[in-house]
């Protein structure tokens, strides 16, 4: 499971020039299921991005966490993240998870951050997505529930 996770003043996500989600101050996430994950990968990431000090302290350091400073997450799911593209000039998705399988991780990875406290606004799986976001910092990050990055 692979995620960008970008610190935001605020962001929302439009569907068909109607508002799904939006937040004032937290996380926009983009979240991509790949064909072998599983709910472990979900929890690993909600427990790694709901907990990462990458919002500042007192003295301007990056020791706070969403958790600790009350931030809200916005999750967008993005089958995109598994587009390979080493070979040619358009990307590969055949290792990204098929749509059913990956609706039911993207949900789960949902809850858990709800478990853990946070305000979570969301998309639409498998719509065409308007992200509009205001990046804090800026602040973007890659978080792979493999660790191969």
């Amino acid at each position: 499971m692979r995620a960008v996770v970008q610190r935001a003043k605020n962001a929302k996500v439009e569907v068909g020039g109607r508002t799904t989600g939006e937040i004032s101050h937290g996380l926009l996430i983009f979240l991509g299921v790949g064909e072998g994950d599983a709910e472990k990968d979900c929890e690993y990431l909600a427990n790694k991005i709901s907990n990462l000090r990458i919002f500042p302290d007192a003295k301007d350091l990056m020791n706070l966490s969403l958790i600790d400073v009350g931030g809200a997450a916005l999750v967008v799911s993005q089958f995109t993240l598994w587009g390979d593209c080493r070979k040619g000039r358009r990307p590969s998705f055949t290792r990204a998870a098929r749509p059913e399988r990956a609706r039911d991780l993207y949900e789960h990875f949902i809850g858990l951050l709800r478990d853990n406290g946070i305000q979570v606004a969301t998309g639409e799986f498998q719509e065409m997505m308007d992200v509009h976001l205001v990046n804090d910092g800026p602040v973007t990050l890659l978080i792979d529930s493999s660790k191969t990055f």
